[in-house]
């Protein structure tokens, strides 16, 4: 699967466990809501944790074709990698 896909199939799971998060505190509370609310909210914190790391990704993945075009020979550059 391309990364744009997965980028979209995360943030479809994030709107999914916000949608059942939201749900589960509109109900009263018993074991049952706060087991529920807590899945979901396992799976938000899930999702967004690869949402963020597909962005991430993708970033990178763009600043290595940017380099390319460039003509740069190494990346990051010697200099990027001393932090001077």
């Amino acid at each position: 699967m391309a990364l744009p896909q997965h980028v979209d199939e995360a943030a479809n799971r994030l709107k999914g466990a916000t949608a059942r998060i939201e749900d589960a505190r509109g109900r009263a509370v018993s074991l049952e809501s706060l087991r529920e609310w807590l899945s979901a909210l396992t799976d938000f914190t899930q999702a967004l944790s690869d949402v963020n790391a597909f962005n991430n990704e993708s970033v990178h993945e763009k600043l290595h074709a940017f380099a390319d075009r460039m003509g740069l020979r190494e990346f990051p550059t010697s200099r990027g990698k001393t932090g001077a």
